[in-house]
């Protein structure tokens, strides 16, 4: 790593840049095999080749020249393109060397059978909106840990290709989440929440879990945290991880239920033909989480 690329910017900073920067791991990943120049790709976006430079950089933990270079070594420009398939992993790749991005486990699952099964009957819990590297989430949690991440898209993807998705308002992204836990005692808490964001987003943060859910489910969750970060699988191996190879479609519906975006990754889940889609919060948003990991595997594999 360079000295530019040892930190990243503040969460609010990451937060602000998402859209253009979700935009920019597109273009740079559909055209590696031309190596555009920083002037190329920052002329792009309406910036000057420093601001671009420090803000691709300071987002994603990657200057724009080792992003480009880590699609090259990994021949992996096709994970960004519609409709492509993705870098062939299993369970028993390894990921290359500590990731500052993940430095998760579960730190309990302090949940009684009871509260487990009724979806949080009994419990309190507060939601409010907070920064993200991925745009304005949408946080769910309590002393315990992180129950639930959603996002906020402040402009809806544009609708026209198979499977995607449009964004989701602020209020539609909460009524999205608290609805996942109609018995819980939710109360909101922006500000809370905002420290929450700062806690769980700090780089080697270790991030407490707090999985409700039916048995079957938190065990497909628990396995989609042994995927390695920058890999991907199908639904079908993630059954048979579980101990479930008959189970694909059953998988498949745990993984979309999955209530804690990014940290519980179901965005490395795929359907059997390899395609970006299905995401519950955008396929673009999927595409960036997956690109950023790719990226950043590779280059610290190097």
């Amino acid at each position: 790593m360079t000295d530019q690329t040892k930190q990243f910017a503040s969460l609010d900073e990451r937060c602000a840049a998402y859209d253009r920067m979700a935009d920019a791991l597109l273009y740079l990943g559909d055209n590696w095999k031309s190596r555009p120049t920083l002037a190329q790709a920052s002329n792009e976006f309406g910036l000057s080749p420093f601001h671009f430079q420090r803000e691709f950089s300071l987002w994603s933990g990657l200057s724009p020249k080792q992003y480009v270079s880590a699609h090259a070594h990994a021949a992996a420009g096709e994970l960004l393109r519609e409709g492509a398939s993705v870098l062939e992993t299993s369970f028993e790749i390894e990921a290359s060397g500590p990731s500052r991005l993940h430095d998760l486990f579960i730190a309990h699952e302090a949940l009684t059978p009871g509260e487990a099964a009724s979806g949080g009957r009994n419990v309190t819990l507060t939601i409010g909106r907070g920064p993200t590297p991925f745009g304005d989430g949408v946080f769910l949690f309590s002393d315990r840990g992180l129950t639930a991440l959603g996002f906020i898209d402040a402009v809806p993807e544009t609708p026209g290709r198979p499977g995607e998705k449009t964004g989701r308002s602020e209020k539609a992204a909460f009524e999205d989440i608290a609805s996942r836990y109609p018995a819980a005692d939710i109360i909101r808490d922006d500000a809370a929440a905002a420290r929450f964001a700062e806690k769980v987003f700090e780089p080697g943060a270790k991030v407490p879990l707090a999985l409700y859910g039916t048995p079957f489910r938190r065990q497909v969750w628990r396995a989609l945290l042994e995927i390695p970060v920058g890999a991907t699988c199908t639904y079908g191996q993630l059954a048979s991880a579980t101990g479930n190879p008959k189970s694909a479609r059953a998988t498949g519906t745990a993984v979309g239920a999955n209530p804690i975006s990014w940290f519980v990754p179901c965005h490395r889940a795929l359907a059997s033909d390899g395609r970006l889609h299905n995401y519950h919060w955008g396929v673009k948003r999927k595409r960036a989480m997956l690109a950023m990991e790719a990226g950043f595997r590779d280059a610290i594999g190097q």
